[in-house]
Parts: structure tokens; sequence; C-alpha cells
């Protein structure tokens, strides 16, 4: 099992960049620049301006780290994938959506008029 694939401690809610950077095996300075490429990482910062990452946060920093370091995309391609995997998600909700829609307007139908 690599470090990518251990499960994100429950015990925090939030992390520190360096223990998220410890977690990643790479250089805090990386991910403060992720940071800037790809808008759904926002951490929380306190007063002080420190960085506090969720659980979530470092969920989506290891699909960067997979998509940009082991499966060698540019971080355009990197982009590009995730933005089509949402494109994606937000059809399949869309089409879901819809037969709903048909649903509730069949039974509608088939109400008698009161």
């Amino acid at each position: 099992m690599n470090q990518l694939e251990e499960p994100v401690a429950d015990q925090k809610l939030y992390y520190s960049i360096g223990e998220v950077a410890a977690m990643l095996g790479v250089a805090t300075s990386l991910i403060r620049f992720w940071e800037t490429e790809f808008a759904h990482i926002k951490p929380k910062k306190n007063v002080k301006g420190d960085r506090r990452y969720t659980a979530k946060n470092i969920e989506d920093l290891k699909v960067v780290y997979n998509l940009v370091k082991e499966k060698g995309f540019t971080l355009q391609g990197a982009k590009e994938f995730l933005k089509g995997k949402k494109d994606k998600k937000n059809t399949e909700v869309i089409d879901t959506l819809n037969r709903v829609k048909r649903l509730l307007l069949e039974i509608r139908d088939r109400l008698p008029e009161a």
C-alpha cells in the first residue's frame, strides 16, 4: 500500500500544509501551486493565514497527485480530465431528474381530476 492509498485519519478536522505535504510526499510549495491551478482546492485559512486542509481537500489533492505525478498528465490535461468527470456527473444528474419529471407527469395524468 503506498502513501496515497492510506485513508485520511478521521481524528482531525483540519491538517496543516506540512502534514498534507508529508502525506503526499511533495513540497509545500507544490501544494500551494496546485491550489492556484485547481479552483476546487480551497483550504480554509485561520486568522494568521495558515492553510487548514479538510479530508475532502486532501482527497482532491490526491486525485491531482495521481493524475499529474503517477499518470503523467499535464496540468491542463488534468484540469480537462477533472472537468470532463464533472460534466459527466452533471449529465447523469440531469438525466435522472428528467426521468423523475416524466414519471411525476405520468402519475399526475393518471390521477382523477378533483
